[in-house]
């Protein structure tokens, strides 16, 4: 699990609502970057200003399939030769 603090209250939001929609989330702390989901989100009341712990489980990168190159019909493959 990645925990961070953050005083940003139009951030905090944001990880309200990719938690209450169950949408993967990506921050970018100190030159890593993690995706996954909001576990949660925590005020902390005592503070001034405002902040928030926010703590996502890390979901694994998506594989992208290689691309396949797109065949050409067989009708096609010489029809440069009959111009």
């Amino acid at each position: 699990m990645f925990t961070f603090e953050t005083a940003d209250q139009k951030e905090a939001r944001r990880f309200r609502i990719a938690q209450f929609n169950g949408r993967t989330t990506t921050v970018r702390s100190g030159g890593a970057t993690v995706t996954g989901y909001v576990r949660s989100v925590r005020e902390m009341n005592a503070s001034i200003p405002p902040r928030w712990t926010i703590t996502i489980v890390p979901s694994a990168p998506k594989q992208t399939p290689p691309s396949s190159a797109r065949l050409v019909p067989p009708e096609r493959l010489f029809a440069e030769d009959y111009c």
